[in-house]
C-alpha cells in the first residue's frame, strides 16, 4: 500500500509540474519524487491524445487548415502552461548573448524576456503553424505523431537523470537528484521502445524519419548543452523539447506528403 501511495505521489507530482491538469496536493519530498520522471512521458501521451482527437475531428468537420494548425500549436501550451515554451525562450536569450558560461546560466535564471527570446519564439510559432498547415493537406502518419509527445518527454526524461546537470540547483538538478537513476532509467527506455515500436509498425518509413528526427535533436541537445552550459538545466530542457516536438512534426508533413503522393 505505501508503495502504490508513493508511486501515486510521484504521478501526481509529475502532472503537477509539468502540466496544468488539477491534481491533489501531495508532498514533495525526496521519497515522492523518486519516480517522478517515470510520469513525465504521460503527460505527452494527454498530449498526443487530444491531437490525435483534434485531427480526427478536422477531418470529419473539414475544418480548414489554418483552423486545425493554430488549436494544434495552442494545444500542448494549454496543457503544459507553457513550462517548456519559456524554457525555450530563456535558453534562446542565453545563446544570443554569446557570451561564457557563467553569464548564460545567470541569463538562463532572469525573468525578463529578450531580444533573442521574442525573436526566437516568434519564429518557432510561426515555423509551428507553417509545418501544421501543410501536415492538415493529408494528415498522413496522425498517430504516429502523437506519439511524438511521448517520446520526446521519455528522451528528455533521460537527459534529466543520465546527463550532467549544469548547476547543483534547479529544476533539472532537483528531479536528478532525488531520482531513482536506474529504475527512472529503465522505465523511460520502455517508453522509448514501445514508442519507436508503434512508429514503425504504422509506417516503418515515416515511422523510421521521425525517430532519426527525434534521435538527432537529442544528439544536437547533449552536444550543445555541454558545450555551452556545462551541462543541462530546467529551461534547456524545455528547450529540447521544443525543437524535438517541431523537428518530428516537420518530418511528419513533409515525408508523410510524399508517402501520400506515391
Amino acid at each position: 500500500m505505501n508503495k502504490i501511495r508513493r508511486m501515486a505521489a510521484s504521478l501526481d507530482i509529475a502532472f503537477t509540474m509539468y502540466s496544468r491538469v488539477p491534481m491533489p496536493m501531495v508532498e514533495w519530498s525526496q521519497e515522492n519524487m523518486r519516480d517522478a520522471m517515470c510520469f513525465f512521458p504521460l503527460v505527452g501521451a494527454l498530449i498526443g491524445l487530444l491531437f490525435y482527437g483534434w485531427g480526427l475531428l478536422c477531418q470529419a468537420m473539414g475544418f480548414s487548415g489554418v483552423f486545425f494548425a493554430a488549436i494544434a500549436v495552442v494545444l500542448p501550451v494549454l496543457v503544459t502552461g507553457g513550462i517548456h515554451l519559456d524554457g525555450f525562450c530563456d535558453t534562446m536569450d542565453a545563446l544570443g548573448s554569446h557570451r561564457e558560461v557563467e553569464k548564460k546560466l545567470e541569463i538562463l535564471k532572469d525573468s525578463h524576456i529578450g531580444a533573442f527570446a521574442l525573436i526566437g519564439c516568434g519564429a518557432l510559432l510561426i515555423a509551428q503553424l507553417g509545418i501544421f498547415h501543410q501536415f492538415s493537406r493529408h494528415f498522413y502518419g496522425l498517430e504516429v505523431l502523437s506519439l511524438g509527445f511521448v517520446f520526446s518527454r521519455a528522451l528528455s526524461g533521460l537527459a534529466v537523470v543520465r546527463f550532467r546537470c549544469a548547476k547543483t540547483s534547479g529544476l533539472a538538478a532537483t528531479f536528478s537528484n532525488a531520482a531513482h537513476k536506474r529504475r527512472v532509467t529503465l522505465v523511460l527506455a520502455g517508453y522509448l521502445v514501445v514508442c519507436a515500436a508503434g512508429m514503425l509498425w504504422l509506417s516503418p518509413i515515416l515511422g523510421g524519419a521521425v525517430l532519426l528526427a527525434g534521435a538527432g535533436v537529442f544528439l544536437y541537445y547533449r552536444v550543445m548543452a555541454y558545450r555551452q552550459f556545462g551541462g543541462i538545466t530546467g529551461d534547456l530542457a524545455g528547450y529540447f523539447l521544443q525543437l524535438c516536438e517541431a523537428a518530428m512534426a516537420l518530418v511528419t508533413a513533409i515525408v508523410g506528403g510524399i508517402l501520400c503522393a506515391l
